[in-house]
């Protein structure tokens, strides 16, 4: 039998960190990862034959969970009748349907292969359409790797106002490609003025801990873009169709002009859409003058998942997420309020957070850093993993329960939970 640890060395060699995406090499809370075999449910089983309830659930994309059946029925007939074309197929028309059906506001959409390249695009056509070029996003949000959007907080907001240009967050990004970025912080409503394209926002921050908007914070923005003739975007690839099945739109009340998806919709395969009304979507190439394209996208085997996902849930099962969400989020409370730790477990649906130490809930990336500077959550990891519970390996990320967590692992969840607090209060 192979090891994780085996198999973190050999892909070293042929792999950077021999992982394909950061958060995976466990650099946040140290340790060798652990190297899935399988799923099924709630589930998944490392190389080694370890279990753990899984509350990573490939960062949000699992909702029904792990290898859910009719999700692999539905990948085995499309995959017996190809896997890529090149051509359009009438999945790609029905998981477009289907999408436009359930966001208020949203007319028409183009099928991409991720979240980034969602964002990405949507950015393009925002610029496109306005004949402007810039763009302000939030502290905290992550909106994919493409260099515009590798942009952290500085000097470039001064009491709400906009001034001065941001720094780019990663080597290889050149100052040049965010020199049209500006950063303010979460939950404050900037003053935009008329050379801004298009605000981007996560309608309720994921990428940080869980920080939900603040009252008025996104009816802010709504207001405010309308003054200057700027376009609203919200980057749903985490909360579309999790948060409930109009996403975010329809949980806040707040249309945006521009939307993001990606995970849910693909029922575990690669994806992304980015949509806007029909008369924005108009200036995207075949129709207009933004060009974009993807010889993978609109993929037959992420279609089919992703039709059956969103045919599979039902506003009963939305509620029920939450409910599950609730359980764990109390049981989590109640387990380090008994040992005596200060610690906040935001909710916000079905989405649970978790950051040590005491006050208030954070509002914005500064106050979540001062908690992850506590540096409690790699133990809390570590222990939790030990008793058979897959957290991710971050402290900026989120917990994902999927319609697969049973009210049995939900319970075995909190009592280790108890254990771990009451160890670490120690």
């Amino acid at each position: 039998m192979i090891t994780n640890s085996e198999l973190y060395e050999r892909g070293q060699h042929t792999i950077p960190g021999a992982v394909n995406s950061p958060v995976r090499s466990f650099r946040s809370v140290g340790g060798v990862p652990y190297f899935v075999d399988r799923g099924a449910g709630s589930r998944v089983w490392d190389v080694e034959g370890t279990e753990y309830i899984d509350y990573v659930q490939s960062y949000g994309a699992s909702i029904l969970g792990h290898a859910n059946p009719k999700v692999v029925a539905a990948i085995e007939v499309a995959a017996r009748n190809g896997s890529t074309f090149g051509a359009p197929t009438l999945n790609e028309i029905l998981l477009a349907e289907a999408l436009v059906e359930r966001v208020p506001g949203l007319e028409s959409v183009r099928l991409v292969s991720s979240g980034t390249e969602a964002t990405m695009s949507a950015i393009r056509l925002a610029r496109g359409a306005t004949g402007r070029n810039v763009l302000v996003k939030f502290a905290g949000n992550y909106h994919g790797h493409s260099d515009a959007l590798l942009a952290e907080a500085g000097s470039g907001v001064a009491a709400g106002v906009l001034v001065g240009e941001s720094a780019p967050d990663s080597a290889g990004v050149t100052p040049g490609a965010v020199a049209d970025t500006i950063v303010a912080p979460y939950n404050v409503v900037p003053t935009l003025d008329d050379s801004v394209a298009v605000v981007i926002v996560e309608p309720v921050a994921a990428n940080m801990g869980l920080v939900p908007p603040v009252p008025g914070f996104l009816e802010g923005l709504r207001a405010e873009c309308d003054r200057v003739g700027a376009l609203l975007m919200f980057d749903e690839v985490i909360t579309g169709f999790r948060l409930g099945r109009g996403g975010a739109t329809q949980w806040s009340g707040v249309a945006a002009d521009l939307w993001s998806f990606g995970k849910v919709i693909g029922g575990g395969l690669p994806v992304g859409a980015f949509g806007a009304s029909t008369e924005i979507m108009s200036h995207l190439a075949p129709l207009g003058d933004v060009y974009q394209a993807g010889t993978l996208s609109g993929n037959p085997l992420a279609t089919a998942a992703g039709i059956t996902v969103l045919t599979e849930m039902t506003e009963a099962d939305h509620e029920s997420l939450s409910a599950k969400a609730k359980t764990l989020a109390d049981g989590l409370t109640a387990a380090f309020e008994s040992a005596g730790m200060a610690v906040r477990v935001p909710r916000v649906g079905p989405l649970v957070g978790l950051f040590f130490g005491g006050g208030e809930d954070p509002v914005d990336f500064d106050a979540a850093a001062e908690s992850v500077a506590l540096a409690r959550y790699p133990e809390f990891f570590h222990e939790m993993l030990e008793r058979g519970i897959a957290f991710a390996p971050g402290p900026y990320e989120v917990f994902f329960t999927s319609m697969a967590h049973s009210d049995a692992d939900l319970e075995h969840t909190v009592g280790a939970a108890h254990e771990v607090a009451n160890k670490m209060a120690g």
